[in-house]
C-alpha cells in the first residue's frame, strides 16, 4: 500500500545492494507475521492549523484502523496534545506564564525547563509520557552535580519536579492530557537544614578547621560585639533594623521613606528588589504574608530620623533619590542586594566574627526574639512568614539559653512533686 493512504504496511528490511530500508515495497510483507501496521491522519494542532500525525507498530490493520479512528475521535485539544513534544509544550507554557508570576520564580522555571526537563524528556511526545519516563527522568537528574561538587540537593529535585507538574497541570486544564504523570514519582525528601548557635565550641572548631554549620547564627553577645565594630558604618541603621526586625535582603533594599511613619512608629513592606539575570526589579513580597507592618522601638526611630537628617534630605535638596528610597548610596540609588550581601561579608570578616549570611540574621532576629519571650505568633508577623509551624520549625532549633531554661523548668517540676512526696512518705512512716 501506498504511504499515503491511511493506513499502510511496512517493515525495516533493506535492500541488499543499496543498503536502504524497503518499508512497504517488501516481499515479505505478504507473510502474515511480517513487517508492522501504520495509520496517518491529519489532526487539530494547539495554534489552531492542522497537522499530519503518523503511528505505527500495530499488529493487525483492524488495530491500525481502530487506533486512527479513535485519534480522529478525540477532542480538538486532546488530539492536538498528539503532535506535541513536552518541549514544545514547556516553551508554550513558559510563554503563556510570562508576567503573570514574580520574576524569581520565572527565572526558576526557566532554569528547570531548560537545564534538566528539556534534555531529559522534551523529546516525548506529551500525550505519550508516562509516570515511568519522569521517574526515569528524576533519577538521571539525582546523579548531576553542582558547580561545588555535590549532588543535586533532594530539595532541587522536588522544585523542578514541582515545574513539571505545574506545566502538566495546565496540559490537563486544557485537556491535551488527562493525568498528570509527574505527580505519580517517587522522589527523596527534602533534607531540612535548621539553624545552629555559634556557641564557643562551633567557634573554635572552626577557627581550627574552616569547617562552619551550613546555616548558624549568632549569641546575643556576639552580634552586639558586631554591632559595636560597625557603629560607624554609613549604613548602621540598615544592619541594625535587619538585625532586630528580620528584614530579607530584598525587602530592607526596597523600603522607601512613604513605607516609614515616625510618628507612629511603623514600618510597612510593600515591595522587595531581586536580582534577575543580573538585572535588580523591584517587585511584590515573597508572599502575601510577607506584606506587613512592624512596630519599631524608639532606638530604631532615633536611628531612622538621623538618616533622615544626615543623608535623605541632602540627596532630597540635590534631586538625587526622586524614588525615596531609605538606603542608597552615595548617588542616591538603592543598594543592590547583591551588594549588601558582600558587604555584609566584609564586615564581619574585619569584626573578626564567626561567619553568618544576611539572610542568618533574619533567623537570628527571630531566635532572639523568642529568647526574649515574644509569643511566637507576634514572632511569625515579625517574620512574615505563611505559617506558624514554619516559624515554630525553623528557629526554635536555635534557643540554646531558652531550650536550658525550659529543660530546667521542666526538670524542677518533676523534682519538686518528687520531694514533695518523699517528704510526706518519710512524715507518714514516723
Amino acid at each position: 500500500m501506498s504511504q499515503l493512504e491511511s493506513v499502510f504496511q511496512r517493515c525495516g528490511c533493506r535492500d541488499a545492494t543499496t543498503r536502504r530500508q524497503l518499508n512497504e515495497k517488501c516481499p515479505g510483507l505478504t507473510e502474515p507475521e511480517h513487517g508492522s501496521w501504520y495509520f496517518t491522519a491529519y489532526v487539530p494542532t494547539m495554534t489552531g492549523g492542522r497537522t499530519r500525525v503518523r503511528r505505527g507498530g500495530y499488529g493487525s490493520r483492524g488495530a491500525a484502523e481502530q487506533a486512527r479512528l479513535e485519534l480522529l475521535a478525540m477532542p480538538e485539544n486532546r488530539a492536538a496534545g498528539q503532535t506535541l513534544t513536552l518541549q514544545r509544550w514547556l516553551g508554550q507554557w513558559l510563554t503563556t506564564i510570562e508576567g503573570q508570576i514574580r520574576p524569581t520564580t520565572m527565572r526558576s522555571y526557566r532554569e528547570h525547563v531548560h537545564n534538566y526537563l528539556i534534555p531529559a524528556i522534551g523529546h516525548i511526545e506529551l500525550a505519550n509520557l508516562r509516570a515511568c519516563h519522569v521517574q526515569a527522568a528524576f533519577l538521571n537528574i539525582g546523579t548531576r552535580r553542582t558547580t561545588s561538587g555535590r549532588l543535586l540537593a533532594a530539595s532541587t529535585q522536588n522544585r523542578i519536579r514541582a515545574t513539571l507538574r505545574s506545566a502538566l497541570s495546565e496540559a490537563v486544564r486544557q485537556d491535551f492530557i488527562s493525568l498528570n504523570p509527574a505527580s505519580r514519582i517517587r522522589l527523596p525528601k527534602p533534607y531540612k537544614v535548621h539553624p545552629v548557635l555559634w556557641t564557643a565550641a562551633r567557634e573554635a572548631e572552626w577557627r581550627a578547621t574552616g569547617v562552619r554549620p551550613a546555616v548558624a547564627v549568632w549569641t546575643r553577645q556576639q552580634l552586639v560585639a558586631f554591632l559595636k565594630t560597625i557603629r560607624n558604618d554609613p549604613h548602621f541603621a540598615l544592619w541594625w533594623l535587619v538585625a532586630l526586625t528580620g528584614l530579607r535582603r530584598g525587602e530592607v533594599a526596597a523600603l522607601r521613606w512613604t513605607d516609614i511613619d515616625l510618628h507612629d512608629a511603623t514600618l510597612t513592606v510593600k515591595e522587595q528588589i531581586v536580582v534577575v539575570d543580573g538585572q535588580d526589579v523591584v517587585g511584590p513580597p515573597k508572599s502575601a504574608s510577607s506584606c506587613r507592618t512592624i512596630a519599631l522601638d524608639a532606638t530604631t526611630l532615633r536611628l531612622l530620623r538621623n538618616e533622615w537628617r544626615l543623608h535623605h534630605r541632602v540627596l532630597r535638596e540635590t534631586g538625587r533619590n526622586p524614588d525615596g528610597y531609605l538606603f542608597v548610596n552615595a548617588k542616591g540609588q538603592p543598594l543592590r542586594p547583591d551588594y549588601l550581601t558582600r558587604r555584609l561579608g566584609k564586615l564581619i570578616a574585619n569584626a573578626d566574627l564567626p561567619p553568618v549570611r544576611l539572610h542568618d540574621l533574619r533567623h537570628g532576629a527571630a531566635s532572639l526574639a523568642l529568647a526574649a519571650g515574644v509569643d511566637l505568633k507576634v514572632v511569625q508577623h515579625l517574620l512574615g512568614d505563611s505559617s506558624i509551624i514554619t516559624t515554630a520549625d525553623i528557629y526554635t532549633t536555635v534557643l540554646s539559653e531558652a531550650s536550658r531554661n525550659a529543660a530546667e523548668a521542666t526538670a524542677s517540676f518533676i523534682l519538686d512533686a518528687a520531694r514533695t512526696r518523699l517528704s510526706l512518705g518519710g512524715a507518714s512512716q514516723a
